[in-house]
């Protein structure tokens, strides 16, 4: 029972390290693939969807990761308010959203237009700039920045 508890208490450790919950080296989020890279692990296998923000300085180093909602099979209800009152309370520049489709599919679907294109505005209004929103799927990725959906200036 020792053996067992020991461990399992060196996978939970080794898999905080691995995921950086505590961020204390500063991890640069410059592109959509490296935002893919640090996250896909993260929404692996996920049976629901799950939507994050990320909440990056001036030079788009991480301060925080949030896990802001679950959701359904297909659908994650998310509400702007709790996005940028994070972003508020950890003093973020800027904010990256990013959530996994479980179907595999990352093509965005009605709902993530509107509802980037709201965050988009709202961040444009209350000086905290939406940088990027990634879907994730089966061993890829889509990037409303890349796409040109989003366009930082």
């Amino acid at each position: 029972l020792v053996q067992a508890l020991t461990l399992l208490s060196v996978v939970e450790l080794g898999k905080r390290i691995y995921m950086n919950d505590n961020i204390s080296d500063k991890l640069l989020l410059t592109s959509s693939n490296s935002i893919y890279n640090y996250m896909k692990y993260q929404l692996y296998d996920k049976k629901q969807e799950y939507f994050y923000c990320l909440y990056v300085n001036q030079r788009k180093e991480l301060i925080e990761r949030k896990l802001l909602f679950m959701g359904t099979l297909n659908r994650s209800v998310v509400h702007p308010r709790e996005v940028f009152k994070n972003a508020y309370l950890c003093s973020a520049s800027g904010i990256i959203c990013v959530h996994n489709h479980p179907s595999g599919n990352v093509n965005p679907s009605r709902e993530d237009i509107r509802l980037t294109n709201s965050l988009v505005e709202l961040g444009q209004v209350n000086g905290i700039p939406i940088i990027d929103h990634v879907i994730i799927g089966d061993n890829d990725y889509y990037s409303f920045y890349e796409d040109g959906k989003i366009i930082n200036l």
